[in-house]
């Protein structure tokens, strides 16, 4: 592990490079290390087969959304979103108008990739014409993303860390993930709404030419918005992501080919290359030009580098011999919950897989929070803090490198202003020691239990 990390850390961050090579690399030194530890290919190529499979749903995923982003480009569904938002937002709360909406899109959607995709391609956009810096801007679509996708009864991970942790009710998950949840988003939007107001005047005679360019080149008009409707509403009726993307894209694609007479032909080709609009102004040609399958494809590739790595982890015994160790070395609510984020941190650093962070650590410390008394929702708030949210902070990660692709900005530059994505996780440490005794189901038969003894545990978990 020190080895990899020199090498990994080395190369992408001391020297800038893609992470896809040193990724590969790392994998090819754990290959032979592992031949060295008596393992067999056959047995090599399992791990790796096992390390993609949880990747799979998210990979089509991401073909879906540039699918999805390229028809909302060439029906002028993102444009027409632009247009109405350049002429409602002031840019001295926009920062803030971005963390809220994307907190209450996120809610209603139950999906952070679909809320960034969506919503945080359009206020990138809007950020630029703005001459808001990018890097800020995608720091509050993280933070609000990740909030709303917390909050979501139809959310993926928080379904799956409720069933991990075995809280039988979602709602009893979300309310007790809240506690932290709102505090960090409370400070968060008083960070933005300062940050906001420290930005200084704005040109607005430069916003007005945006949108007039934006109005000469495509539809702009209410009817525009219905693309968005079916989506929400596929979500709200707890449609799957794919089905849900799909059902967006294809209302767009009819839509365009009604209104605007696009053939089926050029819509086929946005699809694949990305929509380029070629108008005499280059900054509008910037702004509302990408989307398509082949724009995902780097972010494919990375993701599918990046769990294979993982695979071959999870085979050796690395992950968990380090947290079944760890596992067996706590005895009070504030080491247990400590134990377990780090464990969910780490998962996501070393296999950079969100779905695995919150699984391992889930299953690896569910006995140890029974044999405390401690309900299972607080097991179930660090999965989805330390698991899901801390994914979006790791540049190799699926949410990294997602987030990345999509916004156009460097992970190593957003996390920084992501400041509700690493300030959840920190509250739930902190609430652990504070508030341990709370977590404990019968407070009064567990007295004896916080006396510091170390309980019986299944060395074998």
């Amino acid at each position: 592990m020190v080895v990899m990390f020199g090498i990994l850390g080395t190369m992408m961050i001391g020297f800038g490079m893609t992470p896809q090579v040193p990724i590969l690399l790392t994998f090819t030194l754990l290959l032979f290390y592992g031949k060295f530890r008596g393992f067999s290919w056959t047995e090599l190529q399992e791990g790796i087969v096992d390390g993609v499979k949880p990747g799979i749903i998210p990979m089509i995923i991401f073909v879906m959304i540039g699918v999805l982003v390229a028809s909302w480009l060439i029906s002028g569904v993102i444009p027409t979103i632009m247009v109405y938002g350049l002429e409602i937002l002031n840019p001295h709360f926009f920062l803030f108008t971005v963390f809220v909406s994307c907190c209450l899109v996120g809610v209603i959607v139950g999906s952070s990739f679909t809320t960034i995709s969506t919503l945080g391609i359009v206020f990138m956009g809007i950020g630029h014409v703005m001459g808001i810096d990018a890097v800020l801007v995608a720091g509050s679509i993280v933070s609000g993303s990740l909030f709303g996708n917390n909050m979501s009864p139809l959310s993926g991970t928080t379904n799956l860390s409720t069933g991990i942790a075995g809280v039988k009710n979602v709602f009893s998950h979300i309310r007790t993930i809240s506690h932290t949840a709102l505090i960090s988003a409370a400070v968060t939007a008083i960070i933005f709404l300062f940050i906001g107001h420290s930005n200084g005047q704005v040109d607005m005679s430069s916003v007005h030419h945006i949108v007039n360019a934006l109005q000469a080149n495509f539809f702009v008009s209410p009817w525009m918005l219905l693309p968005i409707i079916v989506l929400i509403g596929c979500a709200i009726m707890q449609v799957p992501a794919i089905p849900t993307l799909l059902s967006g894209s294809l209302t767009a694609i009819i839509m365009d080919m009604f209104i605007n007479h696009t053939s089926f032909k050029t819509i086929s080709t946005v699809i694949m290359q990305g929509f380029k609009l070629n108008s005499s102004d280059k900054q509008i040609n910037a702004i509302v030009s990408g989307g398509g399958v082949s724009s995902m494809l780097d972010s494919i590739s990375l993701i599918l580098v990046a769990l294979t790595l993982g695979g071959v982890l999870l085979k050796l015994g690395v992950v968990e011999n380090l947290i079944g160790k760890l596992s067996n070395k706590v005895n009070t609510p504030g080491k247990l919950v400590s134990a377990s984020m780090l464990s969910a941190i780490g998962v996501n650093f070393l296999v950079g897989e969100q779905y695995i962070s919150i699984i391992l650590p889930g299953t690896t410390f569910r006995d140890n929070f029974k044999k405390l008394g401690i309900q299972p929702q607080y097991l179930s708030r660090v999965l989805a803090s330390g698991g899901a949210d801390i994914n979006a902070l790791v540049p190799w990660g699926v949410s990294g490198i997602f987030i990345s692709g999509i916004l156009g900005v460097s992970p190593f530059a957003f996390i920084p202003f992501a400041f509700y994505v690493w300030m959840n996780p920190l509250l739930t440490v902190i609430f652990a020691f504070v508030f341990g005794k709370s977590y404990v189901k019968d407070t009064e038969a567990n007295e004896k239990k916080f006396s510091f003894k170390k309980p019986a545990l299944d060395t074998n978990n």
